[in-house]
C-alpha cells in the first residue's frame, strides 16, 4: 500500500486484492484445516516458510493474512498476529518474552484479567510481577531490576483512564534492554501510534472498535521488528492458537468503517461527558480530553483524538442509589466489553483492583461507553437515571 496515501484511504483498501480475487472486493472466507500440495518438494518448501504461507489451517488462511495486513496498516510495525481474544493476545505476548526468574513491571491500572494472569499463571511459572503507578514516567527507573524483561503499559488505564508517558517509559526501558508492551485498545490504533513512540509490542482487543458490532471475540499482537514477530508467531503455533476465518472476515469488514465510527463515538462521548460535567451528581469526569483526567496533558501531546469510553466519579451515593439508577436505563445497557454500536454503563470499585496505588475517590465510579444512538436520547436516558440516583421524583 502506498504510504503517501491518506490513512483513511489506506484503511479502506488494505488487505483487499480484487485482482487476485476475480474482482471480488472483500477477501473470501477461506475455511481450512488441511492444505494440499502437488509434490513432496512443494510440501517441504512450504513447511520451511509455514508462517508466511497457507500451510495448515492453524497457522492461518488468506482471510487471516488479509486481516493481519490491515491491522499492521493501522498500528504500523512489522507484522500482526491474530489470536482468539484480546486476553489471549496479552497472555501470549507476555509468555513469549518471559521465563522463570524474570521480572515484569505491570501498570497498576491494567485490565483486570491481565492482573489476574500475572498473579496466578505467571507467578506459578516463577515470574515476579511488580505493579507500578500509571503516572510514573522516567521514575520507573527506580523499579527496574536486573531481571526485568518487560514493562507493560495500558494507556489510558482500565476504568480510571490515567494517560501514561509512553515516550519516557520507552526511553528508560530501552536503556536497560527492556521491551515495552502496550494494550492500545482504547485508541483502536487510530488515535495513538505506539511504534512512533518506540513501543516494541502493541496489543489490541479487536473485539472492540475494529470489529465494531458486539459479535466478535478477537485479539491481535503487532510487533515492531521481524525478530519479535517470529518469536510471537512461534509461540502462537506452539500453543495451537488459531482464529476462525469467519471471525477474521467480520473484523476486516468492520475495519472499513473504523474511521467514521470512531469519529461518531468520539463526538457523542464528548457531548455526553460535557453534559455530565455540569450535573450536580457528578464529582469528576475521567475522560482523557478533560483536564480533570490524570495525564490529560500527555494525551494532548501524544494522541490525535479520543474514543467513546470514559468514566465518571459520582458524589457520595450509596450502592442502593446507584442500583436504582442503573436498573432502569433505556439505552445504556449493563454489559462488559465495549466498542460496539451500543451504549453501555457498568459500575466499578477500583479499590479492589489496585495494589501499587490507592484509590481515594469520594463516590462510586461508573464506566460509560457512548455508542451511536442519538445523543439527545442518550442524555435524556442519563437524566432520568440521575433523577433516580438522587431520589428525586
Amino acid at each position: 500500500m502506498n504510504k503517501n496515501k491518506s490513512f483513511d484511504t489506506r484503511l479502506v483498501h488494505t488487505g483487499s486484492k480484487p485482482k487476485h480475487q476475480k474482482g471480488v472486493i472483500n477477501p473470501p472466507v477461506y475455511r481450512a484445516s488441511t492444505v494440499i500440495f502437488p509434490t513432496v518438494k512443494a510440501m517441504k518448501d512450504a513447511e520451511k516458510i509455514k508462517f508466511d504461507t497457507t500451510f495448515y489451517g492453524v497457522h492461518g488462511t488468506p482471510t487471516t493474512f488479509a486481516l493481519e495486513e490491515a491491522m499492521t496498516e493501522i498500528e504500523g510495525g512489522y507484522r500482526a498476529i491474530s489470536l482468539s481474544s484480546g486476553l489471549a493476545a496479552i497472555t501470549t505476548a507476555l509468555i513469549t518474552f518471559l521465563q522463570a526468574g524474570d521480572h515484569l513491571l505491570m501498570v497498576d491500572s491494567v485490565y483486570g484479567p491481565t492482573r489476574n494472569f500475572c498473579n496466578t499463571t505467571l507467578k506459578s511459572f516463577g515470574i515476579e510481577t511488580t505493579f507500578y503507578d500509571p503516572l510514573m514516567g522516567n521514575d520507573i527507573q527506580d523499579l527496574i531490576k536486573r531481571e526485568t524483561k518487560i514493562i507493560f503499559t495500558e494507556s489510558p488505564g482500565s476504568y480510571t483512564f490515567e494517560i501514561q508517558d509512553i515516550p519516557a517509559i520507552v526511553n528508560t526501558a530501552h536503556k536497560h534492554n527492556i521491551k515495552v508492551m502496550i494494550d492500545n485498545t482504547w485508541s483502536a490504533g487510530y488515535y495513538f501510534k505506539p511504534f512512533d513512540h518506540g513501543v516494541d509490542i502493541s496489543i489490541q482487543a479487536t473485539t472492540k472498535y475494529q470489529a465494531g458490532h458486539a459479535d466478535v471475540i478477537l485479539g491481535h499482537v503487532i510487533a515492531r521488528t521481524k525478530e519479535d514477530w517470529l518469536k510471537l508467531k512461534l509461540t502462537t503455533g506452539t500453543l495451537g492458537q488459531a482464529v476462525a476465518p469467519d471471525v477474521c472476515y467480520l473484523a476486516l469488514r468492520g475495519l472499513r468503517t473504523l474511521s467514521v465510527r470512531l469519529e461518531e463515538h468520539q463526538n457523542n462521548a464528548l457531548e455526553v461527558a460535557n453534559w455530565l460535567s455540569k450535573r450536580p451528581e457528578i464529582e469528576t469526569i475521567l475522560h482523557p480530553a478533560f483536564t480533570s483526567c490524570p495525564g490529560h496533558e500527555i494525551w494532548q501531546r501524544d494522541f490525535t483524538g479520543s474514543s467513546g469510553l470514559f468514566s465518571v466519579i459520582l458524589k457520595d451515593f450509596s450502592n442502593e442509589q446507584v442500583n436504582a439508577m442503573l436498573d432502569h436505563m433505556d439505552y445504556f445497557a449493563m454489559g462488559f466489553s465495549w466498542g460496539g454500536f451500543e451504549s453501555l454503563i457498568v459500575p466499578c470499585d477500583p479499590t479492589k483492583i489496585r495494589s501499587a496505588t490507592k484509590w481515594n475517590a469520594t463516590g462510586p465510579l461508573l464506566r460509560i461507553h457512548v455508542g451511536q444512538e442519538d445523543v439527545e436520547d442518550l442524555i435524556e436516558d442519563l437524566e432520568r437515571g440521575l433523577t433516580r440516583l438522587s431520589g428525586k421524583s
